[in-house]
């Protein structure tokens, strides 16, 4: 089993007591932080910091050669990144009081119980890997690069806002909290959860999830596994998918659709780092990343009572929306090539060309479905082509039947800062000039034109006519 070190970079112990930074180590570890540098020597700490990265210390007051509080100001002046927790005495509630205000990040008194050390270093880590991610996602959009642009070479893009979440992406791979991906049916969410994970260094594997429609124990039995005996028919142990992420990336989709019981495992898989097997009433930590992925909308969820907020604001620590592809229009000729390619592979066939007015036709259409709801329309024109070109009809009869079977909800719908001022007036005030016929005729034509890039074919579609009575009325307009 691969397992990767947590944190990325060191958690630096320094306490004389030798027993002490033993426990502390003990404990951390069995809590799943286990990158961990012991120091009993305060004066090596500069030294050490000065030579590698750490991502948090843990500093006692009380040691000989110099103390905690005389170093706690040279660490804040040379090293203001990282964060500080100080270790304290009960009877040092004043000299805590003088450390938090140097600098240090947080105090504890000592002796340090387990869950409070584990929890402070946890935040402490948790605040140093938020502030690399806005240092490097700065960086990211001052230069507007993309560094590693081989990790996101199965999404095809040329959409800027597509290219910021590339950004956004790198900045945040490397974190151990959780990120949620949310997005319409279709957008590719898993793909943008791959790249997370390739660019996160981590050794062990992706594991995917569907989690929709799973009850409470099929969940259960599913990401965490059980003992012999645990039910009726368990005669084996098994193991569940968070051990089989452990290192690596475990990809939860649908989850929105988790039920309630579920949520609270999933809380506490997501805020302790462990888990419970069915039958067992020992816990196992894991150190996989959980990235979560939903189409529907968590904040009404929520609001309902139907997710739990708790929930909610762990998991959405890293939050990635994906534009549906209406809003991504200058993906179009690069998704019908690849699509076409891909399919023509798949059937035996030659690549298809297109014809150039396509794009203004898929243009006038919302893509429900989105990308996949594409890569299934070029399938069926590529399986119907005879003659090397997509052939039109194909995706003509998709779009009228679609939109028949919806009531017509399938058609773009602009935004109203899309609508013609005149439309909008009457739609707000029934007072305003109700239009002429001639005037919303005029109105509907130029509205047409507009989303079929002035195709008058696909135009006379739109408005149900023939492209010769559309032309006449065009020809009728200009005179």
């Amino acid at each position: 089993m691969k397992k990767n070190k947590y944190p990325s970079h060191p958690v630096l112990l320094v306490d004389d007591e030798e027993h002490f930074l033993e426990s502390c180590s003990i404990g951390l570890r069995a809590a799943g932080i286990n990158n961990i540098i012991a120091l009993r020597d305060g004066r090596e700490v500069v030294s050490l910091l000065a030579g590698r990265e750490v991502d948090a210390v843990l500093l006692d007051v009380r040691m000989p050669h110099v103390s905690g509080k005389d170093l706690l100001p040279r660490l804040s002046q040379d090293f203001p990144h990282i964060p500080v927790i100080i270790l304290t005495g009960v009877d040092e509630l004043e000299t805590a009081v003088e450390c938090m205000k140097s600098g240090a990040f947080d105090y504890m008194t000592k002796p340090v119980e387990e869950s409070r050390l584990v929890s402070g270093i946890r935040r402490a880590v948790e605040f140093r890997e938020l502030r690399r991610e806005n240092s490097t996602l700065k960086d990211h959009l001052l230069s507007d690069r993309i560094e590693n642009p081989e990790a996101f070479s199965g999404i095809l893009t040329r959409n800027p806002a597509m290219r910021s979440i590339f950004q956004y992406v790198e900045s945040i791979a490397a974190s151990s909290r959780p990120a949620l991906i949310t997005g319409e049916t279709g957008v590719g969410k898993e793909l943008v959860a791959q790249a997370i994970h390739a660019l996160s260094g981590r050794e062990g594997s992706f594991v995917p999830v569907n989690i929709a429609a799973l009850d409470d124990a099929v969940f259960a039995d599913t990401l965490f596994g059980h003992k012999k005996g645990a039910f009726t028919g368990a005669d084996q142990p098994r193991s569940g998918l968070a051990e089989r992420a452990a290192g690596g990336t475990l990809f939860l989709d649908e989850i929105g659709d988790l039920e309630s019981a579920s949520q609270i495992k999933l809380l506490r898989l997501v805020q302790e780092g462990e888990y419970y097997p069915l039958g067992s009433d020992v816990p196992k930590a894991t150190d996989a990343r959980i990235i979560v992925a939903t189409n529907g909308d968590l904040p009404s969820l929520q609001r309902e009572g139907k997710f739990r907020k708790d929930l909610y604001f762990r998991l959405s620590a890293h939050l990635i929306n994906i534009p549906p592809l209406r809003n991504r229009w200058e993906d179009l000729p690069l998704l019908l090539d690849h699509f076409a390619g891909e399919s023509a592979a798949a059937l035996g066939k030659k690549k298809p060309a297109w014809p150039r007015e396509l794009v203004s036709l898929l243009s006038t259409y919302a893509f429900p479905g989105n990308i996949r709801e594409l890569q299934g329309m070029v399938h069926d024109a590529v399986s119907r082509d005879h003659r090397g070109t997509l052939p039109m009809d194909s995706f003509r009869d998709y779009i009228s039947r679609t939109r028949g079977e919806t009531g017509g909800t399938s058609a773009w719908r602009p935004g109203e800062e899309d609508l013609e001022p005149t439309a909008l007036e009457i739609r707000e005030d029934p007072l305003k000039k109700f239009p002429t016929l001639e005037e919303a005729e005029n109105l509907l034509v130029r509205e047409a034109m507009k989303r079929a890039n002035d195709n008058q074919t696909i135009a006379a579609e739109l408005l149900g006519l023939t492209r010769s009575a559309l032309n006449k009325r065009l020809n009728r307009k200009r005179k």
